[in-house]
């Protein structure tokens, strides 16, 4: 089997009930066993043994609490918004590297919560009116001040695709990915459109092959901000490239053992595949059959 998907697999109860109760909602933020997400902006800080840091609430940090959820022992766990005018990176090269260090588990709650306050952060004026806006059912929407107009969260969904001919599949780079890394092809779904019919669009817009048979593989919450990868399958009715140079710098076709290769680290591969913790390595494993 392929390697877990990161950033799926949290390990708490959502509680979506407390959002809409005030009063059980205030009693949680009380809670002595509380705790709350160590952030710095939108980065995680890494707790004595690698993994997320919790820490008690604080009575003089005056930042709204954001509900995260609770354990099986009904500890509420939470988040601050993001302070005033901080810095938010929409990808930093820091909590990039560090992880790797989280469980699967560390990893799946961090994603939802980096996602939920970075979402607040850009959220701050009603879209309707242009008025403040407030944080309301227990941090997981915002209230208009002006029109009474609610916002919610939003994730958008990304298509990212392996189109299949003849025992090949399509993998390719764009000018901003290591040297040597191919992977496969995505694009965001557009209003009025099916996750099928996104999958055929961008792999004509971006490399001109017709596709057909599309299936659907598996999905990743993606938190650099908010998107939802929906991974497929597609089979190409013939292989000629015609590739679109401003978002695609090459590609090409591999076979099973090419991608068996890169996977293994095999120097003399052909290409260098995506970081684990990405859905098209997932997609690659799975194609290949791939047992790490």
């Amino acid at each position: 089997m392929p390697n877990p998907l990161g950033f799926v697999g949290a390990w708490l109860d959502r509680a979506d009930q407390l959002r809409t109760d005030p009063q059980a909602f205030a009693a949680a933020c009380v809670d002595p066993r509380a705790r709350c997400l160590a952030l710095d902006g939108v980065d995680f800080v890494p707790g004595d043994g690698g993994g997320l840091r919790w820490e008690p609430l604080d009575p003089a940090d005056d930042r709204t609490l954001m509900l995260l959820g609770r354990d099986d022992r009904g500890i509420p766990y939470f988040v601050r918004e993001a302070p005033r005018g901080a810095r938010i990176d929409a990808r930093s090269r820091t909590v990039m590297r560090l992880l790797p260090l989280l469980s699967p588990q560390d990893l799946a709650l961090y994603g939802g919560a980096r996602s939920l306050v970075d979402w607040h952060a850009r959220h701050g004026f009603c879209a309707v009116c242009g008025s403040p806006t407030g944080i309301f059912r227990a941090g997981w929407g915002r209230r208009c001040g002006g029109c009474g107009a609610e916002h919610f969260p939003r994730v958008d969904p990304v298509v990212i695709m392996l189109a299949e001919h003849d025992g090949r599949v399509l993998v390719g780079r764009q000018r901003q990915f290591p040297p040597g890394m191919f992977s496969a092809l995505a694009g965001f779904v557009e209003p009025g459109e099916s996750l099928e019919e996104a999958v055929a669009r961008e792999l004509f817009e971006e490399a001109g092959i017709r596709v057909s048979d599309v299936t659907y593989v598996a999905s990743q919450p993606w938190p650099f901000p908010s998107s939802l990868m929906v991974g497929c399958r597609a089979v190409a009715t013939d292989p000629a490239l015609t590739l679109d140079e401003t978002e695609i710098e090459a590609a090409m076709w591999v076979d099973r053992a090419e991608v068996r290769a890169a996977l293994g680290g095999d120097m003399e591969a052909p290409f260098m595949v995506p970081p684990p913790l990405a859905i098209a390595r997932y997609l690659l494993e799975d194609w290949a059959g791939w047992t790490p």
